[in-house]
């Protein structure tokens, strides 16, 4: 038996809105394999199932799923935050590290082990939010998969324990984070209105799909009074959901506009005011250059151009002064090596005798101890004098900064209780400096311990203070500060700079931290990375207030001009739908009185003329009945038409009759008949009639059973249409046909 294949009215038009809707995807791969994609990925089921999709409605997930999608949400906000914060203090990595050796002996790289660690958890939270979003795109429920949500679970945990530690013994990253924040703040303003009108595509097409599924429901509540209170309920839950979805969107877009006014960014500022490139304290010499605290890194900041040199100074046993940070020799030495028993002894309770004999330096070139991640690699030569490298006198550093005409500033360390000199050790630190002849100006004195007799021994050192008062550092006459470069996010120091105090920031590696610096008109810079600093001539992300008005109001006046657009082209494409939709239920009145015409001479034929939403497989075909007749037809005019039958000439009944083959309709082969858009005057020939009759046998069966005949939907009208002639006959052709099978069903009943 032959069986006609499925036909799905507005096929077409679906095929055409998924390929408006998604055309990227539909042209990379197939939409089959997109959509099990998404799916695996999200669900870990990796065949897609008809009954996944979400039911009509406002909610497109069940109730658990609703409980735990903000854990998502929550996981995605923490890390992507987590994330962030680390980024923007990369200027700490150092410090960081140095930390963590110091608890564990072991130097690694520790702090970028944890960026790569957050932005794989940032990276896993966000692909959870895209696939989300993606699958009810589509119209499928969300069902997280169990192990993605111990996962979840997990990329919480983590990120609150590491926000917890960050909250609770690094408060100073969260001021790096607001600072980085002064300098980007215009940047991230301009992206954002961007993503903002990205994200009005999905938003408005929410909206606009919410709105048409609330005025529809309304429309079937005026003619339904039954289902009234279920349909108010489900309206009120659509009308929340778009308040849930377009409020936050429309608030967060008017935020972004106004929010230049709210904006204070030194990087913002006529030309005329920036002030001069801020000077260069080499910090332990060019640590990335040579070995920290040793005279090559003390060379290579001299060659870099350093304005001053910074050092940590420490007493030996036997009263020398030497340049070392740690308290130990472990990082910086190979005391392991010489006596390990001794590793964790302080460096002020062994002789200099003792000390000179350390290498310095073979540490540096080994890279499992490599001090800093973006280090270039040395040259032979470099190589060779970096390994044979010792720990260097204070002395030997005064020397270089005298030759050179550098100035020197150290942090001063007080021995252990047992050293001969505990309270004694500035005064003799004093008389060393000034043994060896350098020019007093030269020396920036910050210790603040016995800062009264330095004054009177020494009247030229220039004093350093830190962080005090106003009313402090005026009172002692210090008219320099020292200050950590976090101090920078309260006001920018402007007190300090009113009062003409020369500010020295530390320690600051990044290029946009020491722009900033530059922008607020800050005068010296403690660096590791001097190399790379003194490269730059002018301060990044730097922009006149007029440039970034013109910016602002242009991006704004282009962004709402582009979302008001893609609201209205998504109502636009919604009403068009409507319309497609209402034409294509849309049934002819001269018609549907032709069809109760036929269904009154029928008395109890259960033949009904409501068309089917889906045309399903049919028993037999137009080629089943009419196997000559079918190779001369041709198609009625209109959006959708029949196969008509032309009107043939006088001897067409005894052809037909020959070639008409017996009609065996199935038992369980009932149909509805499909209404057609065309109107058709019944007009009847005696002749033909009888010819017909006689020419179909009756079935034998309890009940009659009528198959529909099947609907062909073209997308383009045909080119060259029929005349009215044709179209008459065609007509006719087509009532009798349908009048063939009632009047035998009929005659076979009585």
């Amino acid at each position: 038996m032959l069986k006609a294949n499925r036909v799905e009215p507005g096929s077409s038009q679906k095929n055409r809105s998924l390929k408006e809707r998604n055309p990227c995807v539909l042209c990379t791969c197939n939409r089959q394999c997109y959509i099990t994609l998404i799916t695996g990925c999200y669900t870990c089921e990796w065949q897609v199932k008809q009954e996944k999709m979400s039911r009509p409605g406002p909610c497109c997930c069940s109730w658990r799923e609703r409980l735990f999608y903000p854990f998502v949400i929550i996981s995605f906000f923490l890390s992507v935050i987590l994330l962030f914060v680390w980024i923007e203090t990369s200027n700490e990595y150092f410090g960081f590290d140095w930390v963590v050796f110091l608890g564990t002996g072991y130097w690694f790289f520790w702090s970028i082990v944890l960026l790569s660690l957050f932005g794989i958890l940032a990276a896993y939270s966000s692909l959870l939010v895209v696939l989300a979003f993606l699958l009810v795109w589509e119209g499928y429920e969300l069902y997280l998969h169990w192990c993605h949500k111990i996962v979840i679970l997990i990329v919480i945990m983590i990120c609150s324990f590491f926000l917890w530690i960050l909250c609770k013994f690094w408060r100073d990253r969260w001021l790096t984070a607001g600072l980085s924040l002064q300098v980007f703040a215009p940047y991230i303003h301009l992206s954002s209105i961007t993503v903002m009108v990205i994200l009005s595509w999905p938003v408005a097409f929410y909206l606009i799909h919410l709105e048409e599924e609330a005025r529809v429901r309304r429309y079937k509540m005026a003619h339904n009074d039954r289902e009234r209170t279920k349909r108010c309920n489900i309206i009120t839950k659509l009308r929340a959901l778009q308040v849930a979805i377009g409020l936050p969107f429309f608030f967060i877009l008017l935020c972004l506009y106004v929010v230049p006014l709210g904006i204070h960014s030194p990087c913002i500022q006529e030309e005329g005011k920036l002030g001069p490139k801020p000077d260069f304290f080499g910090h332990r010499g060019a640590p990335m250059l040579g070995p920290e605290n040793t005279m090559m890194a003390f060379e290579k900041a001299v060659e870099q151009g350093a304005y001053g040199l910074e050092s940590d100074v420490h007493l030996s046993y036997d009263l020398v002064p030497f340049l070392m940070h740690d308290s130990d020799l472990r990082r910086t030495t190979n005391i392991r090596e010489v006596m390990p028993n001794a590793s964790f002894t302080h460096s002020s309770l062994f002789t200099w005798s003792f000390l000179s004999t350390l290498n310095a330096g073979k540490w540096f070139v080994q890279s499992r101890f490599k001090p800093f991640y973006k280090m270039k690699r040395l040259s032979k030569a470099d190589r060779e004098k970096a390994e044979n490298q010792t720990i260097p006198r204070l002395t030997d550093l005064l020397e270089l900064a005298q030759k050179e005409q550098k100035f020197v500033i150290f942090d001063l360390n007080g021995p252990t209780r047992k050293h001969p000199l505990r309270n004694t050790y500035v005064r003799h630190v004093v008389s060393v400096i000034l043994a060896s002849k350098i020019e007093q100006h030269l020396i920036f004195w910050l210790s603040s311990f016995d800062r009264q007799y330095v004054r009177n021994a020494a009247p030229g050192f220039q004093q350093v203070g830190r962080l005090f008062s106003i009313e402090r550092l005026t009172k002692e006459n210090i008219s320099i500060i020292n200050v950590d470069y976090k101090r920078l996010f309260y006001s920018g120091l402007r007190d300090y700079k009113a009062a003409n105090i020369t500010i020295n920031l530390y320690i600051v590696n990044e290029p946009w931290l020491y722009s900033l610096a530059w922008c607020s008109r800050i005068h010296s810079v403690t660096t590791d990375n001097i190399q790379i600093l003194r490269q730059i001539n002018h301060p990044y992300f730097f922009m006149t207030p007029g440039y970034y008005m013109f910016m602002w109001l242009f991006m704004d006046s282009v962004s709402a001009v582009l979302i008001v657009t893609i609201f209205y082209f998504h109502w636009w494409r919604e009403r068009k739908k409507e319309m497609f939709d209402n034409a294509s239920i849309y049934t002819d009145p001269k018609s549907i009185s032709l069809q109760k015409r036929e269904q009154g001479s029928q008395g109890s034929s259960n033949v009904s003329t409501k068309a089917p939403f889906r045309v399903m497989e049919s028993p037999w075909t137009l080629a089943a009945l009419y196997p000559t007749l079918t190779k001369n037809t041709k198609k009625h005019p209109g959006t959708r038409h029949f196969l008509v039958v032309p009107k043939k000439k006088a001897s067409e009944p005894e052809q037909a009759k020959k070639t008409i083959k017996p009609l065996m309709p199935q038992k369980d082969a009932v149909r509805q008949l499909a209404s057609t858009e065309k109107s058709f005057e019944p007009t009847w020939d005696a002749t033909r009639k009888a010819t017909f009759q006689t020419a179909l046998p009756s079935p034998k069966m309890n009940k009659p059973t009528i198959s529909s005949l099947e609907i062909l939907e073209s997308e383009t009208e045909p080119e060259n249409t029929s005349s009215s002639e044709p179209s008459q006959e065609s007509s006719l052709m087509f009532s009798t046909t349908s009048s063939i099978f009632s009047s035998g069903l009929l005659s076979k009943k009585n």
